[in-house]
């Protein structure tokens, strides 16, 4: 990965690609896409909260460099991540009459980025797509590293693909139509890049997030430069997830399994289950002695200062239990011969993988959790 002016450059050979940020970039999309069709076809897919707002300003530049924009727009939210919204979205990207040499653009967040990304890799037995992140989950985590996919029954993104795009060009502007909740959402993965190996970055997140989360925007592009920068060097060094790539889901073991039993329906926000997620794997380390508990404290006094969620109050977990939990959490991807693989951390920037979490361990600490929740 190599950093010039506003574009990091992700070094995966042959798949290699860059990614832009920066305030303005959507109005200068057709400049940077057009050099990478292979034909003069778009298939733009977006969502009905994002195309009254940004689907025709994008089709406008496309089409002033003379390419031909089809659009399809899919409903918001986790659910549309569905096997039938994935299958009626291939049949109507098809229906454009597209060829090999046609591109997908994913125009909004994560569920549209994942989804998008699935169908581009599935489509004519794999097809280029771009990603053009409007959320700031989305931007700092999503649309990097060519994770794709959607949600089954079982669990969430438990079908899909790698499959690398060949641009990220980030608009920072688009997050100033993002609710303060979306908003926030993002600014958890965030935190995570200084969690799992950057103390620095955290230090300057305490010092500088509630600014950048009020609308500062060189903090906002310089947040989301570093994260991305984060991710790429871990994904050029392990692109499928075989060993280092897996410390990128701090948080999210644990908060899989909370998306899971809110059933993925806007009760709980992908962002809001990893900030809660992260909380945990600090409390639950710090409790096993393994992180000290003033990093716990640390983490979840910053979250709260921005608002952000950092246990179970106001989920509906009346009725889980800590064996539910666990067993949402044996979907996991990252289980291994019958063993989870958790994101677990010895201080703030410093996490590391472990397979040999013991059960009993765990499930102490997510009763202790629930009652607390409850009180």
């Amino acid at each position: 990965m190599t950093l010039e002016q506003n574009t990091l450059h992700v070094d995966l050979g042959e798949r290699s690609y860059d990614i832009l940020a920066g305030a303005g970039l959507l109005a200068e999309a057709g400049k940077h896409i057009k050099p990478l069709l292979n034909n003069n076809q778009v298939v733009i897919v977006t969502d009905e909260n994002v195309a009254p707002i940004y689907l025709q300003p994008l089709q406008s530049v496309l089409e002033a460099e003379g390419v031909t924009c089809h659009a399809v727009t899919l409903k918001a939210g986790e659910a549309t991540k569905s096997i039938a919204n994935f299958g009626q979205l291939l049949e109507d990207i098809l229906a454009f009459g597209i060829e090999r040499g046609t591109t997908l653009i994913a125009l909004g967040g994560g569920v549209i980025g994942d989804i998008t990304g699935f169908a581009a890799a599935s489509l004519l037995r794999g097809i280029d797509f771009i990603q053009v992140p409007t959320t700031l989950l989305s931007q700092v985590d999503s649309s990097v590293g060519g994770k794709t996919g959607i949600n089954a029954k079982a669990g969430k993104n438990l079908i899909g693909a790698f499959h690398q795009p060949r641009l990220v060009l980030i608009d920072t502007e688009t997050l100033n139509s993002l609710p303060k909740r979306e908003l926030l959402a993002g600014y958890a993965e965030v935190v995570k890049y200084g969690l799992i190996g950057d103390d620095a970055f955290f230090t300057w997140l305490e010092e500088k997030g509630a600014d950048l989360v009020a609308g500062d925007q060189d903090l906002r592009r310089e947040a989301i430069l570093k994260s991305c920068a984060a991710k790429a060097d871990v994904v050029a060094q392990d692109e499928k997830e075989g060993g280092v790539r897996a410390l990128l889901n701090l948080g999210h073991t644990f908060g899989h399994a909370l998306e899971k039993e809110c059933g993925y329906d806007g009760d709980l926000l992908h962002g809001e289950a990893v900030s809660i997620g992260m909380v945990m794997a600090h409390e639950f380390c710090a409790r096993q002695g393994i992180c000290p508990t003033a990093d716990a404290d640390r983490l979840k006094a910053h979250l709260t200062a921005l608002e952000m969620p950092v246990d179970l109050r106001g989920l509906p977990c009346q009725d889980w239990t800590a064996e539910l939990l666990m067993k949402h959490m044996m979907k996991d991807k990252k289980v291994k011969d019958g063993k989870v693989t958790f994101v677990l951390v010895r201080a703030i920037g410093e996490a590391y993988l472990d397979r040999n979490v013991a059960d009993t361990d765990l499930k102490t600490y997510l009763d202790d959790l629930l009652d607390r929740s409850r009180r």
